[in-house]
């Protein structure tokens, strides 16, 4: 190996996975969802973040749509 490169004449370019990097984000969670999701992904081998993440994949794939019906207020 050597002990010193040239990257001087190398040709910048794009980073190909640059769309797939994924966003840090901050979310409140209820207690009992995360251990639901730290269960699955212990029996999966993921990590417990990784497997939302797919899960909220898997909804954009198949178009889920939440819905909410409020109690109505009289």
């Amino acid at each position: 190996m050597k002990a010193e490169y040239d990257f001087s004449k190398m040709k910048a370019r794009r980073n190909p996975y640059a769309s797939k990097l994924k966003k840090p984000v901050t979310m409140r969670l209820s207690e009992d969802v995360v251990a639901y999701f730290k269960g699955m992904a212990e029996e999966a081998g993921v990590p417990y973040q990784s497997l939302i993440n797919l899960y909220l994949r898997d909804c954009i794939a198949q178009n889920r749509h939440v819905q909410i019906k409020w109690p109505s207020v009289t």
